[in-house]
């Protein structure tokens, strides 16, 4: 059927077509669907006991937690099933591209933040980069199922793990969100004392899961760009412009992070991506590759918009060293005491007494 509208279509670029059986992309998108839902749920975890932890250190202190538990589960179902279906519409090719540049400005971004700036660079890689993690997750799928004899039913089995995965990982954002206050003062849950114990551990293993994800991600990535490209000329016009500025790019975004504040730079960050991506298109690559990156622009703004409330608990830990702290008493050169003593008359002579 396919083959027969493109025949008739002589004109329609190449890489509008499905490479692949319709169901395959679709089951790919709801994996990699599957794979943002777990990373959210698991992040709003771990806010949510940071959050706890500290306002029982500083009860005095007005401390944000995620609130994603007040979304319906119609407004969670439309934005799964959304990022489903647009990951699944995306082109294999579209989303390597979007995987290595992710990459290459996460690297360059984690070499020039120092180590003092460690936890908050690991707050914004995660939130930021849900839509690039269902890309890496569609690529590598893509990639090591590529061929396969029954690769519609690797698949199916595939998204059956993930769906399963997904449901545990919402099911304990839930319970953490409606019971872990009491569970954890109470201490008759198994699942909330692990989480008081070990809790800490979660952000680290998380983050190590999903750079994992994102190398082999990216190793699925460069090969299939380098397979599009028939010679080494277009390959070395390719990765050179690419490569030249998403490295003078991410200068310009560090800069641009410490002027705004955190939820604004990550939305003003993912403009500037893939506004850099849709230009280097444009020069080297197809129309087909120029509306994939359009539609990543709604893919981002599907996973950002709704994490807004992870987006307003990262300035609080920024903010505390943008306040300029009191200066010392001894620089006051009106209340000191010495001062006093200067300002007032000392007595001469002994009539004065």
């Amino acid at each position: 059927m396919i083959s027969f509208i493109h025949s008739w279509l002589p004109g329609m670029p190449w890489w509008l077509t499905f490479e692949a059986n319709p169901l395959d992309s679709l089951l790919q998108g709801l994996l990699a669907a599957c794979g943002i839902s777990v990373m959210c749920s698991l992040m709003r975890v771990h806010l949510f006991l940071k959050a706890l932890s500290d306002e029982k250190e500083d009860s005095s202190k007005e401390i944000s937690s995620p609130k994603g538990e007040v979304q319906g589960w119609l407004s969670r179902s439309l934005q799964f099933w959304f990022l489903a279906m647009l990951l699944g519409m995306v082109g294999v090719r579209a989303s390597s591209l979007v995987v290595l540049e992710f990459c290459l400005r996460a690297v360059s971004a984690r070499i020039t933040s120092g180590p003092d700036t460690l936890s908050s660079y690991t707050y914004q890689f995660l939130i930021q980069c849900q839509f690039s993690l269902g890309c890496a997750l569609s690529c590598s799928i893509h990639f090591l199922q590529e061929g396969a004899l029954h690769r519609s039913l690797g698949l199916l089995l595939a998204v059956g793990l993930s769906w399963f995965l997904a449901s545990q990982c919402g099911r304990l954002w839930r319970h953490v969100a409606a019971l872990y206050p009491l569970h954890s003062s109470q201490r008759y849950c198994g699942v909330c004392i692990t989480l008081l114990t070990s809790g800490r551990t979660l952000l680290p293993l998380l983050g190590r899961a999903v750079a994992l994800a994102f190398a082999v991600g990216a190793f699925a990535a460069a090969f299939t760009v380098n397979r599009h490209f028939l010679s080494a000329a277009e390959s070395l016009r390719f990765w050179t412009p690419l490569t030249i500025c998403y490295t003078l790019l991410v200068v310009y975004i560090q800069e641009e992070q410490h002027r705004r504040p955190g939820g604004e730079a990550l939305m003003h960050t993912v403009v500037l991506r893939l506004g850099a991506l849709l230009v280097l298109m444009l020069t080297v690559g197809t129309w087909a590759d120029v509306a994939h990156i359009l539609m990543c622009f709604l893919g981002e703004a599907a996973c950002l918009i709704p994490a807004q409330d992870l987006l307003d608990c990262l300035p609080e830990e920024e903010e505390e060293d943008e306040i300029p702290s009191k200066p010392p008493r001894s620089w006051s050169t009106e209340s000191s005491p010495r001062s006093r003593l200067k300002s007032s008359p000392l007595p001469r002579r002994d009539k004065d007494l």
